[in-house]
Parts: C-alpha cells; sequence; structure tokens
C-alpha cells in the first residue's frame, strides 16, 4: 500500500503544477488581450466623424489646346478601319478647339480662416480650383505658393464663416506598426476612409528633401494630397504617391512625413516660396575603402567632392575634406546633410567641423538661399605638355589634349588624366571607372601627366595606406573612388 500511495502522490503534483501553469498562461493571454483591445479601438468611426469635416476634395481644371489628327484609335487593317476614319473626318473641326480638362484630388483644412493643404501634383497649372467640403459646400481657391520639390502646395479659400481644420501631429514620433488613417477622394468616389498600419519610416524615392512614411492603408488615384491621421486626430503625412504594377492599391502607399510638411506649408504662407539654406558644396558618402584612404578612423562624414563660389568656399571649405557635423549635429550621410541644410535658415551663421590633412577643424559657415544659387565650377589651367597613354591601376591614361578635350566637350579650363580603357578584370571596372571618365586628383592632389599619379601611389605606399583616393568627373559630376594600390 505503501508503494502505491507513493507511485499515486508524484503524478498528482505533477498535475497541480500543470494547473497552476495553464492558469499563468491564461492570465497573460488576458493581459495581452487587454492590451491589444486598448491599442486597437473596436471602431474607428468616432475618430472619422470627427476628423471628417475638416478633409476637402479638390477639382481642378484645365485648358488644354486642341489636337488634329492623332494616332488610329483601332489596328491598320481592323474591319472597323474605314468607320471610325469616317468618324474622325465628320469631327475633326472639334479637335482643333481648345478644350477643358478636369483632374481630382484631395487636401485639408489646417485653420479656420480657409488655409488648405495638398499636393503640388493635384493643381499644377490647374486655371480653376474647386474645393468641395464635406458638407457639399463649394469654394474657389487659389493658389499661395507651391514646393515641387516635397510636392506640397498651400491653397486658400475666403469664407465668412469659421472652417473646421485639423492640427498637424510629430512624425518623428510614429513608429512602425502605429495604426492611422488615411482619408481622400479615392478615384473621384468622394469622401473615403481606409485604415492601415505605418509599414516604414524615413523613405526616399527621388528627391533631396524625401522623408515619407510607408503605410498599407488603401491609397488610390484621387487620394493624392488627402491626409494621413495618427490614432489622435493629427495630421502625421500628406498622402502622395503609391508603389503599384497596375495603378491601384496594392499596400504601398507613401505620405510625406507632417515635419517636413510644416516647414514648407510655414515658408508658403509667410513668404509664397520656400526658402532653404545653401552650404555649397557637392557630397558624397564615406565609403570604407575611402575612410582607409583618408586616414580616417570611422565611416562617418561625408566627402566634399567640389566646392564652387559659395558659402563653403568662401568660408575655407575646400575639395577632399570630410565634414563630420553641421550645427552642432553629427552627420551620418549625404541625405541627412542637405535635410538639415535646406531646413537652416537662410542666412545663419552655422559651425561646420571637418577633417582635413589628417586632423579636425571647426570651420564658420553663414548659408545662403539655395534657391538662388548658381555653381560656378573653376579649374586649373590644362598641361602644356603631352604624353603618351600609360596603364596603371587597371587603366589606360592619357592626359587631356585639345584633341580629346573636344571629343569629351570639356572646358578650356579642365585638367587631369583621360581613362581611354578600363581592364574588365579590375577592381577600377568593378567600381564604375569606364572610359572617357577625367580623374582630376590622386590623395587630394592636383593631376596633370601620369607622373604625377605614380608619384601618389608611391607617397600612399610610403605612408602605410592600402588605397589611393582618386576624384573623378564624368559628365561634369565629380565623385571620389578609392582603388587598392596594393597586389
Amino acid at each position: 500500500m505503501g508503494v502505491s500511495s507513493q507511485a499515486i502522490s508524484v503524478p498528482y503534483r505533477g498535475h497541480g503544477l500543470q494547473a497552476l501553469w495553464l492558469g499563468v498562461v491564461a492570465l497573460v493571454m488576458v493581459v495581452v488581450q487587454a492590451a491589444s483591445a486598448q491599442a486597437r479601438p473596436d471602431s474607428l468611426a468616432d475618430l472619422a466623424e470627427k476628423i471628417s469635416p475638416s478633409v476637402v476634395n479638390i477639382t481642378t481644371s484645365t485648358v488644354v489646346a486642341g489636337q488634329s489628327g492623332g494616332a488610329p484609335i483601332v489596328p491598320e487593317g481592323s474591319p472597323f478601319e474605314d468607320f471610325f476614319r469616317e468618324f474622325q473626318d465628320q469631327n475633326r473641326g472639334d479637335g482643333d478647339r481648345p478644350r477643358r480638362s478636369s483632374a481630382l484630388g484631395s487636401g485639408f483644412v489646417i485653420s479656420e480662416d480657409g488655409y488648405i493643404v495638398t499636393n503640388d501634383h493635384v493643381i499644377k497649372q490647374a486655371d480653376e480650383i474647386v474645393i468641395e467640403f464635406f458638407s457639399g459646400e463649394e469654394l474657389t481657391a487659389k493658389v499661395i505658393g507651391t514646393d515641387p520639390k516635397t510636392d506640397i502646395a498651400l491653397l486658400k479659400v475666403e469664407t465668412d464663416e469659421p472652417l473646421n481644420y485639423v492640427t498637424f501631429g510629430d512624425s518623428d514620433a510614429s513608429r512602425v506598426g502605429d495604426w492611422v488613417l488615411a482619408m481622400g477622394n479615392p478615384l473621384g468616389q468622394g469622401f473615403s476612409v481606409s485604415a492601415g498600419i505605418v509599414s516604414a519610416r524615413n523613405r526616399s524615392l527621388s528627391g533631396s528633401y524625401d522623408d515619407y512614411i510607408q503605410t498599407d492603408a488603401a491609397i488610390n488615384r484621387g487620394n493624392s494630397g488627402g491626409p494621413l491621421f495618427n490614432m489622435d486626430g493629427e495630421v502625421i503625412g500628406v498622402n502622395t504617391a503609391i508603389l503599384s504594377p497596375n495603378g491601384g492599391s496594392i499596400g504601398i502607399g507613401f505620405s510625406m512625413a507632417s515635419n517636413v510638411v510644416t516647414r514648407v506649408v510655414d515658408q508658403l504662407k509667410e513668404f509664397g516660396e520656400t526658402r532653404r539654406g545653401w552650404l555649397g558644396v557637392s557630397i558624397q558618402d564615406v565609403t570604407a575603402d575611402v575612410a582607409e584612404a583618408l586616414g580616417l578612423e570611422d565611416t562617418a562624414g561625408v566627402l566634399v567632392t567640389d566646392v564652387p563660389d559659395g558659402p563653403a568656399k568662401k568660408a575655407g571649405i575646400v575639395q577632399g575634406d570630410v565634414i563630420l557635423s553641421f550645427d552642432g549635429v553629427e552627420v551620418v550621410d549625404t541625405r541627412a546633410l542637405v535635410r538639415q541644410v535646406g531646413n537652416t535658415a537662410v542666412g545663419k551663421a552655422v559651425r561646420v567641423t571637418i577633417f582635413r590633412d589628417g586632423k579636425t577643424q571647426t570651420i564658420k559657415v553663414t548659408l545662403g538661399r539655395r534657391e538662388e544659387a548658381e555653381a560656378v565650377r573653376t579649374a586649373a589651367p590644362a598641361p602644356e605638355e603631352a604624353e603618351e597613354p600609360k596603364e596603371m591601376l587597371g587603366l589606360t591614361l592619357s592626359p587631356l589634349t585639345e584633341e580629346l578635350r573636344g571629343e569629351l566637350q570639356l572646358p578650356k579650363t579642365a585638367m587631369g588624366l583621360v581613362v581611354m580603357d578600363v581592364d574588365q578584370t579590375s577592381e577600377a571596372f568593378e567600381k564604375g571607372l569606364r572610359a572617357g571618365d577625367l580623374i582630376t586628383e590622386a590623395g587630394q592632389q592636383k593631376l596633370e601627366n601620369t607622373g604625377d599619379l605614380k608619384a601618389r601611389v608611391d607617397e600612399a605606399l610610403e605612408a602605410g595606406r592600402k588605397s589611393l583616393l582618386l576624384l573623378i568627373r564624368r559628365g561634369g559630376e565629380p565623385r571620389f573612388v578609392a582603388l587598392s594600390i596594393r597586389d
């Protein structure tokens, strides 16, 4: 009996532990479900009802010139060809007359006195802009200002009654996975709401100042210019573009971040145009091989590839400097620096920390205005003596002659070595050098002949370097390339 009692008691204790464990799991699931319920409301109806009166439909019309003739609307040889040709002949006179074209978009009111935000492409070249409010009322709007670089436009309507409006939120506070609500006029269907989450942040499409929020909330044609809301009813983005093979939503939409939009809107409201800061440098990211060639301990900052006449040149920044910080903020990459400079006030004196000749130094630069900037590039005189092409670093190089200058359409002041051929098995080919490129500097020193290049290679080897930094120009655009100099 004792043995039997012991045999029974062991599994009994096991069942007790199992029951306790199941209870803990159940409690955790209840807590998780409660937290999930708090994160996602049962319905978005209250939020949609609150913000809908501030969202508008936009209809634009443009007079376009008539076109006579035109491409056939049926394939050649079709049995309907004669019928359609007769139809075109009967109506040919109508095709010569100007006609009015309409387009649809969305927008939202940001002040009770009638300021409205939308996309620049929604109202571009429009002769008339009609705003339709949620109540059905229609008002004509005028353009206060536009910014094609961020695709933002600011409109204004005149009204005696205060309008419902929404406020901007902090787009930097939004996180991937946060719930969002998109509103607008998709495919001309009128006021419509779609929900989704923030799929990604800090997306760049094509512009220097891009900072897009990616969302899977349905965005279609006609949604352009409409707001993207967070769950507090704040605008954190302006719906601008979609990625789609068929023109419809596949769950990849892009909204310009509100922290970009607010700065643009403030300037458009005050000046009718944007006024961005301008440093006056061409730059590229610092890669690991470029950092090694320059003697940088870390892959940080951006490399200055050209310094036209402007604020940076006036302050003493030169080609080959590495900008490590701007106005007290560490420089991560070229995109970050361009955005930070653009967001800085015109005329502000900022401190720029650079790396040059193995040391860091700080230079004070007074920013100009990007919109007014005109880059004038200069270079040293051309070499006086010519020499035969030589092979170095996987490249066949020739000094710049008058004949080559003409073929490559280079200015008289250009100097350097012309790449005549590239060994396709070489590192130079792998890194993008091609025949017709002009190498103007090696080791941050000017080149006039292949002897200069050999001297720079020897100097780098003596300094223990594994690579040499070359400044390449193609079509007038400069970039740095680091090539290995050790076998």
